[in-house]
């Protein structure tokens, strides 16, 4: 397994509308491996297949309850709102206040084709939808208010 670089914001792959995964394949699984392994390793909750240059639907995230992959992820259903602190992996100095659903039903593929869904509130529901949102080319800061500079030494 290798761990990626995360690309940073100002890349052009970061505003790009992700291609669906047609077929699940060698490459397609060692991509999640890899990103899994540069998401623990950055101490992330959650990554997105183009902010490690691949503009393809894959995502993977562990908001503390285990690792969740998927491949062309969507949400299905979505209530309630709550305004809550972000950050993001591509912009690693950078938080702000951002609204979201507080509920929401996710599906997509696993890793070996089958479709899953998962129902999520709070961190989860919100890690779900900043990994999808980076699927559309839509990050953090689109969205956020108060952005404000991390303090040193603080993640």
């Amino acid at each position: 397994m290798a761990i990626y670089k995360v690309v940073l914001y100002g890349d052009d792959v970061l505003r790009e509308k992700c291609r669906p995964v047609t077929r699940i394949n060698a490459n397609i699984t060692k991509l999640l491996d890899n990103m899994r392994e540069t998401m623990y390793d950055a101490k992330g909750v959650g990554l997105a297949a183009p902010q490690v240059g691949v503009a393809k639907r894959v995502v993977v995230v562990d908001a503390g309850d285990g690792l969740v992959e998927l491949i062309n992820p969507e949400i299905v259903l979505s209530e309630g709102e709550e305004t809550d602190v972000e950050g993001c992996l591509s912009f690693p100095d950078l938080i702000g206040d951002v609204t979201r659903a507080a509920w929401v039903k996710v599906k997509g593929l696993n890793r070996q084709g089958r479709e899953v869904s998962y129902e999520a509130t709070g961190y989860k529901a919100r890690a779900f939808q900043h990994e999808i949102d980076h699927l559309d080319g839509i990050l953090f800061i689109d969205k956020a208010v108060n952005v404000r500079k991390l303090k040193p030494g603080r993640r």
